[in-house]
């Protein structure tokens, strides 16, 4: 049956999981690489970062899931090692990442954003490429499914531990996001995040805010505490932070009183969504008393009002550059 994979390995000892993610990295590299030759690095510079990024983002998103999942390995430290069997954490490999990209980009003396924006429309792609291993390994799947009409593939999976019971393909919701995240960033970084580090800024953004309402729908979640998901924690914090990066860097230029006044708008709903959110995230149905659909649906209208206010802030902050450009003149 197609909603259950036929195996977890490609050929013995490959891995479809090892498989997808070998085939995501060589896909990002190949776009990387023509990014590369348009914005004028010297050559081979991607592949220099590659072979340095590559090896500590795995063992990154390794230790960060092994950090907060440490039950599951206590028990068999050699466990910790054997990440063919999945356990990778995104997040992780992200931040591992970005250190080592910085200090490559401060030795050869390479602007840090701009490489960032070259890298993440390909790291976007292979993220959607990869989270297929999520299926091979019957992982990262959601809630149960009891109604018949929502139970088909790619919708819903069976799992074979659960009695073949349907599950959310929380993997797929992902993948679909990742992979739509992609083609954005693809197109718009040749027609309107044409300021250095907006690529990136958006990737990280729209990532954490689509991470946000998935993993609210996951039953393996990795948690800081007993009740909180540090993913969506994670993510809240960093759709704030770039948000009121781009608000700061509006307050330092010339506005006018009808900027400001438009300004305030989407910092309030922002703020107030992330609030929300991360209350939510916090203490879940506990202080909203919402079933698991309205708190799915609550997290959802927060991380589109996000996205939402994350344009509009974007656009006041473009037409404010613009404005002091024109004024430079």
């Amino acid at each position: 049956m197609v909603s259950v994979p036929y195996s977890r390995y490609l050929v013995k000892p490959v891995t479809w999981y090892s498989f997808l993610i070998m085939v995501g990295a060589v896909l990002a590299i190949i776009l990387s690489c023509r990014e590369e030759r348009r914005v004028g690095f010297p050559k081979d510079t991607v592949i220099d970062l590659v072979l340095r990024i590559l090896p500590f983002g795995i063992i990154g998103a390794r230790i960060y899931y092994v950090v907060f999942s440490w039950d599951q390995f206590r028990c068999d430290f050699l466990s910790v090692f054997r990440i063919w069997e999945g356990g990778l954490a995104i997040y992780g490999g992200i931040i591992s990442g970005l250190f080592v990209l910085f200090c490559f980009c401060r030795k050869r003396g390479l602007p840090v954003l701009l490489m960032c924006d070259v890298v993440v429309p390909g790291l976007a792609l292979a993220q959607s490429l990869g989270r297929w291993g999520n299926w091979f390994n019957i992982e990262a799947y959601g809630l149960s499914v009891s109604r018949p009409e929502l139970c088909f593939f790619p919708l819903a999976i069976q799992v074979p531990s659960d009695g073949y019971s349907w599950h959310l393909a929380t993997f797929f919701y992902e993948s679909l996001w990742d992979f739509i995240v992609f083609i954005f960033l693809l197109t718009a970084r040749y027609r309107f995040l044409k300021k250095r580090g907006d690529v990136f800024f958006f990737y990280v953004f729209l990532y954490a805010a689509g991470r946000l309402v998935i993993e609210d729908l996951r039953l393996d979640s990795l948690y800081a505490v007993s009740s909180v998901r540090i993913s969506q924690l994670f993510s809240i914090i960093l759709c704030l932070v770039i948000l009121f990066r781009y608000i700061l860097s509006i307050r330092k230029s010339h506005l006018t009183v009808l900027s400001v006044r438009l300004l305030f708008i989407p910092v309030s709903l922002s703020v107030s969504a992330s609030v929300a959110a991360l209350a939510y995230s916090v203490s879940g149905s506990s202080l909203f008393g919402l079933s698991s659909l309205c708190g799915f649906v609550f997290l959802l209208c927060c991380s589109v009002l996000m996205i939402l206010c994350l344009f509009w802030t974007y656009r006041i902050f473009s037409v404010t550059e613009d404005n002091n450009a024109d004024n430079m003149v």
